[in-house]
């Protein structure tokens, strides 16, 4: 017997529990096997996106359909979705308001690089729901970030962006930086880099004002980019104070400030800033803004606009380094318009927040019962599971308690219990069509699973 432990478990037990539930899933997806087997040669690594490999199953899923909040594979499973496209579909797979705009648009044209009258009203839409600002519409929040980047440094006429340890911005190549021994450097896991990133970019830690102070103080940083809240990791919160002094000190040192709410617009109506009341320069939100149409939006503040307006009249002529053709096509405002006015309410909000609630009490509640040194954390709709004491303060901490390990077991034993969440930390989602069953079944999958792994 292994005397071995990971987050309080028992690493022997942990390992006859995964291959367990290994076995469980291969025996019961005959039919996405199959296909896979035949199909994959296509792709590379078998796969049309490379970390589709990385989920914790014996091999994917071949998904049929997915309506509200749930998912059917082709061997005919029905599953719970908490990951819900990891945020893009957080409002539901195929809301009825957004499956419409697309019908009827679909009949008037995909694209022509022209704006429609949709693309007006979401205009005021945006206002609406994120306050004013001056908006610009992208595929995805990567692209909405870099071009964002691309004013910052234009209207300061600073070359740095400071971001946080192990925050996420997309794929950003000008903040793919990280801590090591105090100093910023390249992420060490990049596929073919050959730039210094340090270049454009300097990395201190979540929630350290002194450090942001420091960074600042040498006046080459054009803007601090970050969530509100540290996502796509464990999750971390911000201490209090800390968004009053990032504002602070980025208007005392001339810095613009940037957030990104691509995830923690779980908060509520108008994201985390409009909810806690953060003054932004720069605001940037993708994934679910269009109800899981490919788009982003970043708006920016009156002054910062006329702003970029003097010094994109000074530049050269010829390409600014910003937009993609299929940018702000009629399809995305069509999905935009039926998003912000129809799907995007506070009666919806307040059906995921109170489900949120119900699902983070009843997982603290498993892991208090089974004495697991683990925590639960909330972020409106947004709610996952840590297997480590908390809370958490900075990306380094994050990141010493990601446990892979256990957390493929647990996700693999939740999916074959009918829930699904994401794949590569523990979030779960709930939408407006999440029903409280289908929370109620997950807090019982989850009391299910520890049961075995903590039991004496």
């Amino acid at each position: 017997m292994s005397d071995a432990v990971i987050a309080g478990v028992r690493a022997d037990r942990l390992a006859g529990l995964h291959l367990r539930e290994s076995n469980r899933f291969a025996q019961t997806r005959p039919k996405a096997k199959a296909a896979l087997v035949a199909g994959a040669d296509a792709f590379l690594d078998g796969v049309p996106l490379h970390w589709m490999r990385d989920w914790s199953m014996p091999h994917l899923p071949l998904i049929a359909k997915a309506k509200g909040a749930r998912i059917t594979d082709i061997d005919g499973y029905q599953i719970d979705d908490f990951c819900l496209g990891d945020t893009g579909s957080m409002f539901g797979h195929a809301p009825p308001a957004v499956a419409k705009a697309i019908r009827a648009q679909a009949g008037r044209g995909l694209t022509y690089m022209l704006p429609s009258p949709a693309t007006l009203e979401a205009g005021a839409l945006l206002n609406a729901r994120f306050g004013a600002m001056r908006w610009q519409i992208a595929t995805t929040a990567t692209d909405a970030n870099r071009f964002a980047i691309r004013v910052a440094r234009a209207v300061t006429g600073r070359p740095k962006i400071l971001v946080f340890n192990g925050c996420y911005h997309g794929t950003v190549d000008d903040v793919m930086v990280e801590l090591a021994g105090g100093q910023t450097c390249n992420r060490q896991g990049l596929l073919g880099q050959v730039a210094d990133l340090t270049l454009g970019a300097v990395c201190v830690e979540f929630n350290d004002l002194a450090a942001v102070e420091a960074a600042l103080a040498k006046g080459d940083v054009a803007a601090v980019l970050t969530e509100p809240v540290m996502t796509n990791s464990c999750m971390v919160l911000p201490d209090a104070g800390f968004h009053a002094g990032l504002r602070a000190l980025t208007r005392a040192s001339g810095a613009l400030l940037m957030i990104d709410e691509t995830h923690t617009i779980s908060s509520g109506l108008g994201g985390y800033t409009r909810v806690h009341g953060l003054e932004p320069d720069i605001f940037v939100v993708g994934k679910c803004v269009a109800g899981g149409m490919p788009t982003a939006v970043w708006g920016l503040t009156e002054d910062l606009a006329a702003r970029y307006s003097l010094a994109n009249a000074a530049r050269a002529a010829g390409h600014s380094g910003m937009g993609t053709t299929l940018s702000a096509n009629p399809m995305q405002c069509a999905c935009l318009v039926a998003t912000l006015d129809k799907v995007m309410t506070q009666a919806n909000y307040s059906h995921m927040e109170a489900l949120a609630e119900r699902l983070a009490t009843g997982l603290s509640r498993v892991i208090g019962a089974h004495a697991a040194p683990w925590h639960v954390v909330r972020v409106g709709a947004r709610v996952e599971f840590i297997c480590a004491p908390g809370p958490l303060h900075n990306g380094t901490e994050a990141a010493a308690a990601h446990q892979p390990q256990l957390e493929s077991a647990l996700h693999l034993a939740l999916l074959n219990r009918g829930s699904l969440i994401a794949p590569f930390h523990n979030m779960m989602l709930i939408s407006p069509a999440t029903k409280k069953r289908q929370v109620d079944r997950l807090i019982q999958a989850f009391d299910e699973i520890l049961t075995e792994l903590f039991r004496a």
